[in-house]
C-alpha cells in the first residue's frame, strides 16, 4: 500500500512529518510525539529545538540580525515550499550557498531541499542581506517552515 511506503520512507530518513501530493490527492503524515509551532507570523515565533546556524555555532544573534532588531525592521522570510531534508551546500565538502551577512539577488540559489531523492533548489525571491538562517544542514524541514531571514534592499 502507498501509505506504508510513505511511512517506511519517513522512518528511513528520520522525518517527523511528511507531506505528499499526487494526482490531486494530498497526504500529510505526522508523528504524534512532535509539537510544531504553526503561525502566520512565524518570523516572530521562537523556534524550539531548532538551533540557529551561525559562524560561531552559538545561539547568539548575528550582528546583522541584532541591528535589524534594533531598527525594528521586518525581515523577509523564505519558507520551505516542500517537506524534505535541508542542505546548505551542493555537496558535503562544498561551501554553503549563502552565509549570514551574504548579499543575495532575487533568483539566487539559497539551499537545496531533498524530497524523495529529488534535489530542489530553493531560490531567493528578494534581493537583500541574509541575516538569519533558521534550518540546519542535513536536518528535515517541513512545508512552510522558515529557512532564511533576509533584509530586503530597496522596495519589493
Amino acid at each position: 500500500m502507498e501509505v506504508e511506503r510513505l511511512l517506511a520512507f519517513m522512518e528511513k530518513h528520520g522525518l517527523e512529518e511528511f507531506e505528499y501530493e499526487r494526482d490531486g490527492v494530498r497526504v500529510r503524515l505526522k508523528k504524534p510525539s512532535v509539537q510544531l509551532v504553526t503561525s502566520s507570523h512565524v518570523q516572530h515565533a521562537p523556534l524550539h529545538g531548532a538551533g540557529t546556524h551561525s559562524a560561531q555555532g552559538s545561539h547568539a544573534p548575528a550582528p546583522s540580525e541584532a541591528a535589524a532588531a534594533q531598527k525594528g525592521e521586518e525581515l523577509h522570510v523564505i519558507k520551505s515550499p516542500i517537506v524534505g531534508t535541508f542542505y546548505s551546500a551542493a555537496s558535503p565538502g562544498a561551501d554553503p550557498f549563502v552565509t549570514i551577512g551574504a548579499r543575495v539577488d532575487s533568483g539566487q540559489v539559497l539551499c537545496i531541499i531533498e524530497a524523495m531523492k529529488l534535489m530542489n533548489e530553493i531560490e531567493s525571491d528578494v534581493s537583500g542581506e541574509v541575516v538569519k538562517i533558521f534550518a540546519e544542514n542535513g536536518q528535515p524541514v517541513e512545508y512552510g517552515e522558515p529557512l532564511f531571514g533576509i533584509r530586503p534592499h530597496g522596495k519589493k
